[in-house]
């Protein structure tokens, strides 16, 4: 196995172990994709009237009614992805279709298979896209394992919703994008131009706001072009891929709603927000922006300060004129989903650890902290190391105890994930997939847990064997790594060419 492998071996075997790890539990989010993937797994169908309701009552607020039929409000893209999983998961597990446990499980099927492995795709890429725009295979390993394990994006892998998923399409079309910066020929030019194209589309159809992002990751892929005919040949394909994730998109809306073009947002009934601006988005607010950013509330940069530096990073590949269109696009993802998610009616998120809008702005942020560790000095790099390690305990704090911290709670951090997390009082939630509120009592067969307490561990001793697997994924990672090179700092690059020509090596 060659030494990336083995560096995208243990990317991948480190987060789906930290993903898989962790259920969750019920909210009106997962619970309202979690009832479509049900009615297309069991019944074919987009409706919910049957999945939406468990012994007489509702499973969720986030849903829609027409006439007699209920539907989810949800775009359908993490539902549609997760049907499979979750239909052949049902031929293989015991017990009546409507047993609470068995439907806990078949959730958690769900969220691996929607988010869990969606996400730790995605830092694979992020590894590789590090790489390809000059990065050192140290660099890239550690913005990999930063985004996945020291950013909300840890939270928002065990957790149904669509900004995992959303997040990984888009990425994965930038790293198609990024891809076209080599000319391979035109049938890699074509698989390159699908994947942008699907990509990018499926991104929108998870998450609606995704549509701006995705145009701008498809607007660089055509950037990347350096012919006519070239970028003619790519632009038909995005295009074409865009235009079969938007016929999906249509027939789901025809058949929810009897239209190609009416969502299910612009049939909401008890959000009045979601009537100002288009969707609820209006125009940025700068007290939003300073809670999304450092806000004690939904802050980012509290829980994944180590993005603080991102930007310089980013300025770094656009500088550079053999990654600035990169470096550009990359800035300019990140910088939407900060605008929109400041323009937002709801934009705390409800239940949210951070603020969950601009999810899908994080690998695009962590791609530029890895020019800054390539060429940082041994104290800066210490730094960065720093920031990550609390960037890491905030997240595992939070994915332990609860990924969704209620909105009443103003200091999350603070005043309950971390006072529980001390005391060894993990997973709080205490609603069920089939329930639209709280129980009275924790269940862990059927509300938040982890595979550890399902082992009988309990505290933080249930945290320890996935601290066992990561160690064994590392030691058979160390076992086979091949030495790496010392980093050619920008200084010395110019320095060493002068000394290759006074020798006429060119």
């Amino acid at each position: 196995m060659s030494d990336r492998a083995r560096r995208l071996a243990l990317v991948g075997a480190v987060l789906l172990c930290a993903y898989a790890w962790f259920y969750q539990g019920g909210g009106w989010n997962q619970n309202s994709r979690f009832a479509l993937t049900r009615a297309l797994a069991e019944d074919a169908s987009v409706r919910l009237d049957r999945t939406g309701r468990y012994e007489g009552r509702d499973v969720t607020g986030d849903r829609v009614q027409r006439g007699r039929h209920l539907f989810t409000d949800k775009a359908p893209g993490a539902s549609i992805v997760a049907a499979p999983a979750v239909a052949v998961a049902r031929l293989v597990l015991p017990g009546r279709s409507d047993d609470r446990p068995r439907l806990a499980t078949l959730s958690w099927v769900a969220t691996v298979a929607a988010a869990g492995v969606p996400t730790a795709l995605a830092a694979m890429l992020l590894l590789l896209v590090a790489e390809a725009l000059g990065a050192s295979r140290r660099a890239a390993l550690v913005v990999a394992l930063t985004y996945g394990l020291a950013t909300p994006a840890w939270c928002q892998a065990t957790l149904l919703f669509g900004h995992a998923l959303s997040s990984a399409c888009l990425w994965a079309a930038f790293a198609a994008a990024v891809a076209l910066r080599s000319d391979g020929g035109p049938a890699r030019d074509r698989a390159l131009g699908w994947g942008v194209g699907l990509g990018a589309g499926w991104a929108v159809v998870t998450e609606f706001p995704a549509a701006v992002p995705a145009a701008i990751v498809a607007g660089y892929a055509l950037w990347q072009a350096d012919t006519a005919p070239r970028r003619w040949a790519l632009g038909w394909r995005i295009a074409a891929g865009a235009l079969a994730c938007a016929a999906v998109l249509g027939a789901y809306d025809l058949a929810a709603f009897g239209s190609p073009f009416a969502l299910g947002y612009g049939n909401v009934r008890g959000f009045a927000g979601m009537q100002q601006g288009v969707m609820g988005v209006t125009f940025p607010k700068p007290e939003v922006l300073f809670e999304i950013l450092l806000g004690r509330y939904r802050g980012l940069l509290p829980l994944a300060p180590a993005l603080a530096l991102a930007p310089v990073g980013l300025w770094r590949l656009a500088r550079d004129p053999a990654t600035r269109g990169a470096g550009i696009a990359a800035a300019a993802v990140a910088g939407w989903y900060v605008l929109f998610n400041s323009a937002y009616f709801y934009w705390d998120g409800g239940f949210s650890f951070g603020p969950r809008h601009m999810l899908p702005s994080l690998p695009f942020l962590a791609l530029g902290l890895a020019p800054l560790w390539t060429s940082a000095s041994q104290l800066t790099r210490r730094a960065l190391a720093v920031l990550t390690a609390a960037g890491f305990v905030a997240c595992l704090v939070g994915v332990s105890v609860n990924a969704q911290p209620p909105e009443g709670v103003r200091a999350p951090m603070s005043a309950l994930l971390w006072p529980a997390f001390a005391a060894g009082d993990l997973a709080l939630n205490r609603q069920s997939i089939v329930d639209a509120g709280l129980s009275a009592r924790r269940d862990p067969a059927v509300h938040a847990s982890n595979l550890g307490e399902r082992l009988g561990l309990r505290g933080h001793a249930s945290l320890a064997p996935l601290a066992l697997l990561w160690a064994v994924a590392a030691a058979a990672y160390l076992r086979g790594r091949a030495p790496e090179a010392p980093a050619e700092t920008p200084a010395e690059e110019p320095r060493r060419a002068r000394v290759r020509r006074s020798r006429g090596v060119r």
